[in-house]
């Protein structure tokens, strides 16, 4: 294993934790600045939102310079906005700070995924992808738990600080450890023609269906996780100080399944998705109807971070896979779409607690965001088949007219056509 993957990784555990300690925190937070809990969730949907803008507009601005670099400077910006809500006086500066840590976060993803897969060989980058994202996990399994428990015992504003040197450990380990790897015009090895051949990506309708169901499928887990400490206290039963330990579970169901999901989405990416996001639709199904018998709470909570997650590789190789050899904005626009995807659970587990509809309410929602999803990935995946036996049958683009024929041809044969003229 590359030792740049354990840097990208440090990076996403600092980052990860500042996306998901929150959560843990939200009743002490509204509890500091006197809102409500639906008020308090936009720390986290404001967060989400946030993470697409520069997940688009951060990563299309730095395409053209070199990674590394490009990494160690979007960690300084981490560091910048954890530290403005360790010392937040209100809730707007709060939010501010919220806002800044999440510029950072959807380049640095974005970015660290081209360079995480073109550190191993092509059989290999899934795997590679899911040990970057391996931070994630690790901030659920660790940083989360022991966040809110030190958010607890301290005050929320004491996390933050922890939080805020983190980041300053991921960007040294950034600037000791990652390679330099080339700039967003040469991914793969080959010129990318910079800002214009990334956008060229999104000509591809497989593209913009795998982005659409991370949004979904992502969406559907995050909007029952976002108000799960309510749930967990006011439904099933259990007492504030065992949230952090069952947020623990969480985190080894993630843990678990960004890396089984990581080695089967490099056997076959589509099949991994399609029963992940099946038996995700099922599990919340099953939290929703037994939420107050605890033990199989307990069960769910790691079903649901382990199926929840063990999409997460698959779905960003999907979307650099069809976006060939300009992935670097393709990439980051996948990020930004699990954000959307954040916001989305976020808002919708927030309107449905609001109407008055319990704590379970955000999980009945987030099923039928997932199922929206699963039914997405099922288009995605039969259209994408029909475009591969039409090409093996030597048909390809004879029913061309067909959006569902057309969304399987993507930058993939448009990269083949230029070839062929170049010949």
């Amino acid at each position: 294993m590359p030792i740049g993957l354990i840097a990208l990784a440090l990076g996403g555990f600092g980052i990860g934790l500042t996306e998901f300690v929150i959560m843990g925190l939200l009743p002490e937070v509204a509890a500091d600045f006197q809102v409500s809990e639906a008020t308090a969730g936009w720390l986290i949907s404001g967060y989400a939102l946030a993470v697409v803008v520069g997940a688009l507009l951060l990563t299309a601005a730095v395409t053209r310079f070199e990674r590394k670099p490009v990494l160690a400077v979007l960690m300084v910006l981490f560091i910048a906005g954890n530290l403005v809500s360790a010392v937040a006086p209100d809730y707007l500066l709060m939010m501010i700070g919220r806002i800044i840590a999440a510029l950072a976060h959807g380049a640095f993803f974005g970015i660290g995924a081209v360079v995480a897969a073109s550190m191993v060989a092509p059989t290999k980058k899934a795997g590679a992808i899911a040990i970057m994202f391996t931070g994630l996990t690790a901030a659920n399994v660790l940083g989360v738990p022991f966040g809110t428990m030190l958010g607890q015992a301290a005050g929320w504003r004491s996390t933050f600080w922890a939080i805020t040197g983190i980041g300053v450990l991921a960007l040294v380990g950034i600037l000791t450890l990652v390679p330099n790897t080339g700039s967003g015009q040469d991914a793969d090895g080959s010129a990318g023609g910079g800002l214009r051949g990334e956008l060229r990506a999104f000509r591809s309708g497989q593209v913009w269906l795998s982005i659409l169901v991370t949004i979904l499928g992502y969406g559907g887990m995050f909007g029952a996780f976002t108000y799960i400490a309510f749930t967990l206290t006011e439904v099933t039963g259990f007492s504030a100080s065992t949230v952090p330990w069952l947020l623990i579970l969480f985190g080894v169901g993630l843990f678990i399944g960004n890396t089984v999901g990581g080695k089967a989405a490099d056997r076959n990416v589509d099949r991994t998705l399609l029963v992940a996001l099946a038996v995700l639709v099922v599990v919340l199904v099953v939290f929703a109807l037994t939420a107050g018998n605890q033990p199989i709470t307990i069960a769910s909570m790691v079903l649901l971070g382990g199926f929840g997650f063990a999409t997460v590789p698959g779905l960003q190789m999907r979307v650099m896979k069809y976006a060939t050899t300009a992935p670097t904005l393709a990439s980051g626009a996948n990020i930004g779409a699990f954000n959307v995807g954040n916001a989305l659970g976020a808002w919708m587990g927030g309107v449905t607690i609001t109407a008055g509809l319990g704590y379970t309410s955000p999980i009945w929602a987030g099923a039928g965001i997932t199922l929206l999803g699963l039914g997405v990935m099922v288009f995605a995946a039969a259209a994408a088949k029909r475009h591969d036996a039409g090409r093996t049958g030597g048909q390809a683009g004879h029913d061309g007219g067909a959006f569902g024929s057309r969304v399987g041809v993507g930058a993939e044969s448009e990269q083949e056509s230029v070839e062929l003229q170049r010949t």
